[in-house]
């Protein structure tokens, strides 16, 4: 077997501070800054593609007291970020370094340009101090700088390992193996979990378990967590399994989405997906009887893996909102075992889930995402349930394929070659709501 568990955890799991797009922006700005010989910067040039565009428009930067915006990313990243700490190149950003940020922007020192045509994850830095001219450049994944350049001239440096090209190509290597796995063949990698895969595991639980409990203590982004829970103390709705899900999940995404400088666990690239594998399964187990942690760390783990699965068929970024369709397969797929159910039971709650979430579109990373990941949470509860009690989609129903396997591939063929003119009119209707605003 040319990968394992461990393979697919530590390449597909990591901690993220901060909605990845502009994370990926804030990085790539520091990397190319960390190299110029001298502090400060004249300009900065950022070309991005249109899902790192779009995703990174119009979330909350943590840390910054609820900014947001492309350029913001890059100026705080250039200003206080720590390149060596990847996806929390955030991390150390105080004050004074929002105000240098801000000032950076009002002297219209960044400028960012949109590669229509680009396929892919694509961030490019050019940052000019004087005569020398850094350049970084991310690729395939959030945190992958595959190049960097002094005056022209390759930079050796820390940064480009281990993450990178030859690390870009091992994920595309795993992806490629994932997707010639079946169910079982996915299901059985748990029996491989070693007591620090399950620690790992458990260590994602923690770190999620934080933002939705800053969710709904102060009712951040939207506040549809606390909303969901102030509904019930009302007694206008009842907390029940779905229900559940759907707070732990949805008021996590509250605090991430709102800016909260706390790290996110994520899956698959995203910290939303990450919200949505881990939460609904935590939530789930509280409804079950003397529930086993190693059974429900295991559940987790086979969302981990499951989301992975649909996402290498999806593409990091794509027109289809991830969480909703690749995590919310990976969360039911857990929350299904956990429940007792076996390979058929799975398959069956992978469909149902699919049919019924399968058309939710992105429209980039937002205070709205809230709302996504508590459909998803609630409709991975439900999936499973019913798939546990017979009710399963048939084959003959639309993208609906004869086993979830050929319905996850649908669900790739829907994302890659159905969804290319959807993606763009998306970014086209948020551009025309930007120069209106402005």
């Amino acid at each position: 077997m040319p990968f394992s568990v461990k393979d697919v955890l530590s390449m597909q799991v990591a901690p993220a501070l901060g909605c990845t797009e502009p994370v990926a922006i804030a990085l790539g700005a520091a990397a190319a800054v960390s190299i110029l010989p001298d502090t400060g910067f004249d300009s900065m040039e950022i070309f991005l593609d249109p899902n790192v565009y779009k995703n990174g428009l119009a979330v909350s930067i943590p840390g910054t007291g609820g900014l947001s915006g492309l350029d913001m990313a890059a100026a705080l990243g250039a200003s206080g970020g720590d390149p060596s700490l990847r996806l929390e190149v955030l991390r150390p950003i105080l004050d004074s370094h929002v105000a240098e940020a801000k000032a950076t922007l009002a002297a219209g020192k960044i400028t960012v340009s949109l590669l229509k045509d680009r396929h892919g994850l694509f961030v490019r830095s050019v940052i000019r101090r004087g005569d020398d001219v850094a350049e970084s450049v991310i690729e395939g994944l959030h945190d992958n700088i595959t190049s960097l350049t002094l005056n022209g001239r390759p930079v050796p440096s820390p940064l480009l390992k281990p993450h990178g090209e030859d690390g870009h190509a091992r994920l595309v290597e795993m992806e490629e193996w994932l997707k010639g796995l079946s169910l079982t063949e996915i299901m059985a990698l748990t029996d491989d979990l070693d007591e620090a895969d399950l620690a790992f595991v458990r260590e994602g639980v923690d770190v999620n378990m934080r933002l939705a409990e800053q969710g709904l203590k102060y009712g951040l982004g939207l506040g549809v967590g606390k909303t969901l829970e102030r509904l019930v103390r009302q007694g206008l709705i009842k907390k029940d399994m779905v229900l559940a899900a759907r707070i732990l999940a949805s008021s996590a995404a509250d605090a991430r989405m709102s800016g909260v400088p706390l790290p996110a666990m994520s899956s698959a690239g995203s910290g939303n997906h990450g919200l949505t594998a881990i939460l609904p399964i935590w939530a789930v187990k509280d409804f079950i009887d003397d529930a086993d942690e190693k059974t429900v760390l295991e559940a987790i783990a086979l969302s981990h893996i499951v989301t992975a699965f649909v996402k290498a068929h999806t593409g990091r970024l794509s027109a289809i909102c991830g969480c909703s369709v690749a995590a919310g397969a990976g969360a039911t797929a857990g929350i299904t075992y956990l429940l007792g159910g076996d390979a058929v039971h799975i398959a069956g709650a992978i469909k149902n889930l699919l049919e019924d979430l399968a058309g939710i579109i992105c429209d980039g990373a937002k205070a709205g995402c809230a709302l996504k990941l508590s459909t998803a949470a609630g409709t991975a509860v439900q999936a499973a349930l019913f798939a546990l009690h017979g009710v399963n989609v048939h084959s003959s129903d639309g993208i609906i394929g004869d086993s979830s396997e050929d319905t996850m591939r649908n669900i790739g063929t829907l994302a890659v070659d159905g969804m290319i003119q959807t993606d763009r009119t998306i970014l086209d209707i948020m551009l025309r709501k930007r120069l209106a605003e402005a």
